[in-house]
């Protein structure tokens, strides 16, 4: 006989595979900016039951991800120059801030940690095509494992956290980025500079290059947005 508490533990999991099945769709761009995302569909295409499905789009909605309305339902965020400008200000700021305080407070387990994390991440570019990376799943999964591992030592979990998900946010675009781009652009001798900074313990240097890799990013990003 299954009791209520492994009923509600069975709905926790659905609803978070149902969160991170449509995050995933919107922040790789397979949902496009601005698509109505009815429920039936998206139980024809998860094979998720309603309620889970509306427990994730809420969630997301809460995130910025989606936009609820209670006449319209839900749908994906927009993107726009405004929205790419807010969330790279903000990254400037919060992420260049923790990779500061990392290269301060990192001990020889968080230069390990960064190490490991580029090294996991050329193992992957060096397999994939260049117009293929930045659609594939696991180079997405490295490379915010990468910026995620330099701020890793800043001893803030709050700081963290904004951090991931101004890099899912961002994460958005680059998806949109990399279905229109024509030109390339080498970001893994950017990441390797950061990470010979970091190692060294230059703060101005390791912080002027997060700034002008992010700074990049979000300039050739901005040429596919409306």
């Amino acid at each position: 006989m299954t009791n209520q508490s492994d009923v509600l533990e069975t709905e926790t999991v659905r609803s978070e595979a149902a969160y991170r099945a449509i995050k995933h769709e919107i922040v790789t761009a397979r949902i496009a900016p601005g698509t109505k995302l009815k429920v039936d569909a998206l139980q024809r295409q998860f094979g998720f039951s309603s309620s889970p499905l509306r427990e994730a789009l809420t969630r997301l909605a809460a995130e910025d991800f989606v936009v609820a309305d209670q006449r319209r339902g839900f749908r994906a965020a927009r993107a726009s120059l405004g929205d790419l400008n807010d969330i790279t200000h903000f990254r400037l700021v919060i992420e260049v801030h923790g990779l500061v305080d990392s290269i301060e407070r990192g001990q020889k387990s968080w230069e390990t940690r960064i190490i490991d994390a580029l090294d996991r991440l050329d193992a992957v570019e060096s397999k994939l095509p260049r117009p293929e990376r930045l659609h594939a799943e696991v180079w997405i999964e490295r490379h915010k494992d990468f910026h995620m591992a330099l701020i890793s030592a800043c001893g803030s979990e709050r700081l963290q956290e904004q951090c991931s998900s101004l890099f899912d946010q961002s994460q958005r675009y680059r998806s949109l980025y990399a279905l229109n781009r024509t030109g390339a652009r080498n970001g893994s001798a950017e990441h390797r500079r950061i990470l010979e900074a970091a190692l060294a313990r230059d703060k101005a240097t390791a912080a002027a290059l997060m700034r002008e890799h992010i700074a990049k990013t979000a300039t050739h990003v901005a040429q596919y947005v409306e």
